[in-house]
């Protein structure tokens, strides 16, 4: 696989993805102030007054003032990024569930929009885009020479607007062209069902503002509908959200007070730790989790990650598994463990800024590594290579303050160890829905639930149909 150039997980429409919002204060370095570097200043004004004397066109200072802030901050990490005023303003609205555009989480490549995955239920899902697309061409405009930025704001645009997309994809000896009508996107943050009496299914599509509130809706509904003997917490392509989201699903499987997860930067206020409180998870005064059922708390569970689960979803699997809550099966996820707090400045605009790593209970640290599971079951319909953490350039390091935390454990509260169920085959196998009955992951969970064997490997065509 070759390596990612520059990586923006990017829903089109929207500035969301694998990330964190804290709500910290923008604050300035309470460190002792260093003399500044006159050199590098010295260099920079040369090359701003170059630049306005002898570029081939004439630049405003708004231009390469602008453009330098966004050089500090990507260069970086993939994370920290200068918002201009539409790019804050679809952040904010994006934490909202809705939002403009394809529907596509995107990257970049070798000069190439690189498709991470589509998002449900969008114009992008339905028109069969997939993983590791590649698209060449919007419009009769080619892709090659623009900046991840600029392919997401030609992709943007009003809803009942089209867009016609050319896309590479490997296998195919021809380009793909499909032309896609833009909408507006609603993601629903959570949904659920019985998958058979007794045994309730939750996936948490997103942690938004309303995740918790729909959470409770939609476990209360659960419960009434008779005993529940096994719950599986669905987190698969999940890519993160709000922090108090994940403090607060949390919180709902969790004994009171629980550690969730602590975070650990340079600032004071990035030193923090949450736990299962309405303290910590609690928007308004009053708590939303309270009308829950006894139940929920001691009821057998599973939570379900792969590669797309990041971030929230990655605090919320690592305090379930950490406090012994749930067993985590899937595959390992995506490995984001840094926090990003959104810091306001002048004229509508924001910096997103990387100031902290976060831990799991047992003070482990998941960036770049990801959570690994207890029980490790291949997903058949899966057949991209996934992209994690560790593949982006410039990515934070795991670090060495999770080894110090570590020295000295007991055994006991090291990461369990996995092992790993055969995918079966073929790996020809469509994309199945979450939740279907085809959902190779979801049934082995259920099985898992039941006491019963986690199978190797389902059957394929061919064994179904043999007779003896």
């Amino acid at each position: 696989m070759q390596k990612l150039r520059s990586i923006g997980f990017i829903l089109v429409g929207a500035v969301a993805g694998v990330l964190i919002s804290l709500n910290f204060q923008a604050i300035a370095d309470r460190a002792a102030r260093t003399p500044l570097p006159i050199e590098e200043l010295r260099a920079f004004t040369e090359v701003v007054d170059a630049i306005k004397k002898n570029y081939v066109e004439p630049v405003e200072d708004k231009k390469l003032f602008t453009e330098a802030i966004n050089g500090m901050l990507t260069g970086l990490d993939p994370h920290s990024a200068y918002l201009d005023q539409e790019a804050f303003k679809e952040l904010q609205v994006g934490t909202q569930g809705q939002f403009g555009g394809l529907g596509i989480e995107v990257g970049m490549e070798d000069g190439f929009v690189k498709v991470i995955s589509p998002i449900e239920d969008t114009p992008a899902f339905k028109a069969g885009i997939k993983p590791n697309d590649l698209i060449v061409k919007l419009d009769d405009t080619p892709v090659k020479g623009m900046t991840l930025n600029d392919a997401v704001k030609r992709m943007r645009g009003k809803p009942n607007t089209q867009i016609t997309l050319t896309i590479s994809r490997k296998g195919e000896s021809a380009p793909i062209i499909v032309t896609l009508t833009r909408s507006i996107i609603k993601v629903q943050s959570i949904t659920s069902k019985m998958i058979e009496p007794g045994f309730a299914w939750v996936r948490v599509r997103a942690f938004q503002e309303g995740t918790p509130e729909a959470l409770v809706k939609a476990v209360n509904e659960l419960f009434k509908q008779g005993q529940v003997k096994g719950l599986v917490l669905d987190l698969r392509n999940d890519p993160g959200g709000l922090l108090h989201g994940a403090v607060a699903v949390s919180a709902a499987f969790l004994p009171q007070k629980s550690l969730v997860v602590s975070t650990d930067g340079r600032a004071e206020d990035a030193r923090k730790k949450f736990y299962a409180s309405p303290d910590d998870y609690a928007r308004r005064s009053e708590d939303v989790l309270k009308s829950l059922p006894a139940a929920v708390k001691t009821v057998p569970m599973v939570v379900l990650v792969n590669g797309g689960s990041a971030s929230a979803s990655e605090i919320v699997a690592g305090a379930l598994q950490d406090h012994q809550r749930a067993k985590v099966i899937g595959t390992q996820s995506f490995g984001k463990g840094s926090v990003q707090t959104i810091m306001p400045l002048g004229n509508n605009t924001a910096i997103k800024l990387t100031t902290a790593r976060y831990y799991t209970p047992n003070g482990r640290s998941i960036q770049a590594l990801g959570i690994t599971p207890d029980i490790v079951v291949e997903d058949p319909s899966d057949t991209a290579t996934r992209v994690r953490e560790a593949d982006l350039q410039r990515h934070l390091e795991n670090g060495k303050a999770e080894a110090k935390k570590d020295a000295g454990k007991d055994p006991k509260d090291a990461a369990p160890r996995a092992r790993t169920v055969p995918a079966p085959s073929p790996a020809e196998l469509k994309p199945i829905d979450f939740g279907s009955k085809e959902d190779f992951q979801l049934t082995q969970a259920v099985a898992f639930l039941k006491g019963e064997p986690v199978k190797s490997q389902a059957p394929t065509v061919a064994q179904s149909t043999k007779t003896n």
